[in-house]
């Protein structure tokens, strides 16, 4: 039977893949775009969350990257940031995500004035205040940010540097976003180089909008600690006479190291990658044993949070608390964070909270 919303609610979640300007709270928008003058879509904040999901929910990559035009302008001076780091810090703890990495990508958010370090020193502070606020509130919550560089722009070396010049501002690791599409993980080799030398980790996204060639070379070239989506792996999964699947060399390569995966359910049903959430490949993965780790990509534009996600996959799958239990590991294992912090949110909070429960 599927667990009732208000289990998964109480149980202790992780949250990897979540890009900062893609969770932005309506009224906050409203609010800033007062300030700076940039007009949205909509005038009140349950009509503009609206239209934000309809212009998402289109089907293909590139018209949902197109609602990010409006979060982004919003996001362009220090406070602003600082705000909605914070806002994002107090939302995921609201809904029971104790662990959360804030994904962005510093060169979208320089129009205003700030450089590169004031920015991620911004994103720094916001994440710091949403930490203590869940705290008072008492809520237990740990963030980073993930510093993004953009796969279609020139500037991955500068910002694999930005990165680990700041891995004592709540800087976890890397990745690369933007249109995967025409932009494979080897145009930013240089970067990922760098970082390797510099003992930092990185996810990229791969396995979205393109396919296995896209998960090799993030895999086999870049050395990828993680990958965003991923879920293209499916087209290296085929079924067999007998109700088997076979299994091919890249997909037994992944599933057989733990490679984790970010998977985004709503978003991906959003980009075409299923129809239904019953059709995702989500099931036949974790069937095959993979690395599945579960998360929202932008909250905001696909209208969830990590509660709805995982109630969607336990009345699409059946999963009960085990299995969430199991994909929260998952995503504790592959976190951005030192392996002490990693054993202490589990021993302290994850797993009395799951014990409970049982």
């Amino acid at each position: 039977m599927a667990l009732e919303p208000h289990v998964i609610h109480a149980l202790p979640k992780v949250a990897l893949h979540d890009h900062l300007d893609g969770g932005v709270r309506p009224q906050t928008l409203l609010d800033i775009a007062a300030e700076v003058g940039h007009t949205l879509p909509a005038g009140d904040a349950e009509s503009l969350g609206d239209w934000f999901f309809e212009a998402a929910d289109s089907g293909t990559l590139v018209r949902y990257l197109e609602t990010f035009d409006h979060t982004i302008a919003v996001m362009q001076r220090a406070e602003d940031l600082r705000r909605i780091a914070r806002e994002f810090v107090e939302d995921q703890a609201a809904d029971g995500v104790v662990y959360a990495e804030a994904r962005w990508a510093p060169e979208q958010h320089l129009a205003g004035g700030l450089s590169l370090s004031e920015a991620v020193e911004a994103v720094r502070d916001g994440l710091a205040e949403g930490m203590i606020a869940a705290s008072n509130a008492g809520q237990t919550i740990v963030a980073r940010q993930i510093v993004s560089a953009m796969r279609q722009n020139d500037r991955g070396l500068e910002i694999a540097e930005l990165a680990v010049a700041h891995r004592r501002d709540l800087v976890g690791g890397f990745d690369i976003a933007g249109p995967e599409l025409g932009f494979p993980p080897e145009r930013l080799g240089e970067a990922f180089r760098y970082l390797q030398r510099h003992n930092l980790p990185y996810t990229i996204h791969a396995g979205e909008a393109d396919g296995l060639e896209s998960i090799w070379q993030a895999v086999q070239l870049m050395r990828a600690d993680r990958i965003g989506h991923g879920v293209r792996i499916i087209d290296d999964v085929e079924p067999g006479d007998h109700g088997e699947w076979r299994v091919g060399e890249l997909a037994a390569y992944i599933r057989d190291r733990r490679i984790a995966l970010e998977v985004c359910p709503t978003s991906n049903l959003q980009t075409g990658i299923a129809p239904t959430y019953a059709q995702h490949p989500f099931g036949v993965l974790d069937q095959l044993g993979f690395t599945l780790t579960v998360s929202c990509d932008n909250r905001l534009m696909s209208g969830t949070t990590l509660t709805e996600e995982f109630t969607h996959l336990s009345s699409a799958f059946g999963y009960g608390v085990d299995d969430l239990y199991r994909f929260t590991l998952n995503a504790l294992d592959a976190a951005f964070l030192s392996g002490p912090e990693r054993a202490n949110l589990q021993r302290d909070v994850v797993d009395p909270a799951y014990m409970l429960v049982n």
